[in-house]
C-alpha cells in the first residue's frame, strides 16, 4: 500500500477524502438531515418557511388550497365534461317544464317556483354525491388510493377535503343551472345570498355524509355502481318530504333545507327569521349524517387493509 493511500488522500492530490463525515463530489463535509425518517420529512412542506428556514408542516388552510387548486385546473382542462353535466340537466328540466305544462297546464304554472327551488337543490345534491362517491371510485380503479395514506395528514383527511371541494364545485354549476331555468320558465325568485348559501351547504353536507359511506363501501366491494345509482332516485323523495308534512321527515337528508330553502327564495325569509328550533334541527341533522357517513367510510378503509384489498380491483 503507498503512502499515499495510508495518510487518506485522493489520487489527485493532497486533499484529505472525508469518506467518515458524509462528504460529497467537492470534498465538502454533507449536512446532517434534520428531518429525522421519511415520516418525518413527508410532514414537512416546501411550500413555505418558517423564521428559521426550515420548511414548516402543512396546515389545513393548505390542503384546502391545494384540493380546490385542483378542482379548478380539472375544469379548465377537461371543461367539455362540466358544460356536458349543466346541459343535461337543464335538457332534463325542460323536458320536465314543457312535458308538464303540456300534460297539467295550469297545475304546473301556479307551482313553478317550487320546481325550479326544489330541482335546483336536487341538481346540488346529485352532483355533490355522484362527485364524492365517483372520485373515491375511480381512485380504486386507477390503483392511485394507496398514496393517499402516505400523506402526513392521511387519507380520511385528504378524502374530506376534496368532498368540500367538489361541493363548491357543484354549488358553482348548479347555480348556473338555475340561472337558465329562471329564464326558461320567465320566473324570478328571491335570492339573499348569506341564507341560501348556508341552507343549501348544510343541506348538502348530510349529502356528502351518504357519499363517503358509498365511497368507504367502494373501496371494499370495488363494484357497486348500481347500487349508488340507485341511491340518486331518492333524491327527488327527499326535497319533495316537506310537502308530505310528516314531522319525521325532517330528519332525512335533504328533507329540513328543502323546507327552509322553499321559503327563502319563495318568501324572501332571511337567515335570522327561521325559528331557532328548525336552525338547529338542519345543523344537527347535517353533522349526524357527516359524521356517521365519515365512520363507515373509516370503518370500511380500515377493513380493507387488514383484508389487503385496499388496492386491489
Amino acid at each position: 500500500m503507498t503512502d499515499t493511500a495510508a495518510n487518506g488522500t485522493n489520487d489527485t492530490g493532497d486533499q484529505p477524502r472525508r469518506a467518515s463525515s458524509g462528504g460529497n463530489a467537492d470534498g465538502q463535509p454533507r449536512r446532517a438531515s434534520s428531518g429525522g425518517d421519511a415520516g418525518g420529512q413527508a410532514q414537512r412542506v416546501s411550500s413555505g418557511g418558517g423564521a428559521d428556514g426550515q420548511p414548516r408542516r402543512a396546515s389545513v388552510v393548505d390542503l384546502m388550497l391545494a384540493v380546490l387548486k385542483r378542482e379548478y385546473l380539472i375544469f379548465v382542462r377537461y371543461p367539455a365534461d362540466a358544460v356536458g353535466g349543466v346541459v343535461v340537466s337543464l335538457l332534463f328540466f325542460a323536458l320536465l317544464f314543457y312535458g308538464g305544462r303540456a300534460l297539467a297546464g295550469r297545475a304546473l304554472t301556479d307551482s313553478i317556483e317550487g320546481i325550479v327551488v326544489g330541482y335546483f337543490l336536487w341538481t346540488l345534491s346529485v352532483g355533490a354525491y355522484s362527485s364524492v362517491a365517483n372520485d373515491i371510485g375511480s381512485e380504486v380503479q386507477w390503483g392511485t388510493l394507496e398514496r393517499h395514506f402516505m400523506t402526513p395528514f392521511g387519507f380520511a383527511p385528504v378524502a374530506f377535503a376534496k368532498g368540500v371541494a367538489k361541493v363548491v364545485r357543484s354549488f358553482l354549476l348548479s347555480s348556473a343551472v338555475l340561472a337558465v331555468m329562471l329564464v326558461i320558465t320567465g320566473t324570478s325568485l328571491r335570492v339573499p345570498l348569506l341564507t341560501v348559501v348556508a341552507v343549501a351547504g348544510l343541506s348538502i353536507l348530510s349529502v356528502l355524509g351518504l357519499g363517503f359511506a358509498a365511497g368507504g363501501l367502494s373501496v371494499l366491494y370495488k363494484r357497486i355502481g348500481s347500487w349508488l345509482g340507485l341511491l340518486q332516485f331518492g333524491f327527488p323523495v327527499l326535497v319533495a318530504a316537506p310537502a308530505f308534512d310528516l314531522g319525521w321527515t325532517r330528519f332525512l337528508p335533504l328533507a329540513q333545507g328543502s323546507s327552509l330553502l322553499q321559503r327563502a327564495m319563495l318568501d324572501g325569509t332571511r337567515l335570522w327569521q327561521f325559528p331557532l328550533a328548525e336552525l338547529v334541527t338542519l345543523v344537527v341533522v347535517a353533522a349526524a349524517y357527516v359524521a356517521s357517513g365519515y365512520a363507515v367510510f373509516h370503518y370500511a378503509t380500515r377493513r380493507a387493509r387488514r383484508l389487503g384489498v385496499l388496492g386491489d380491483y
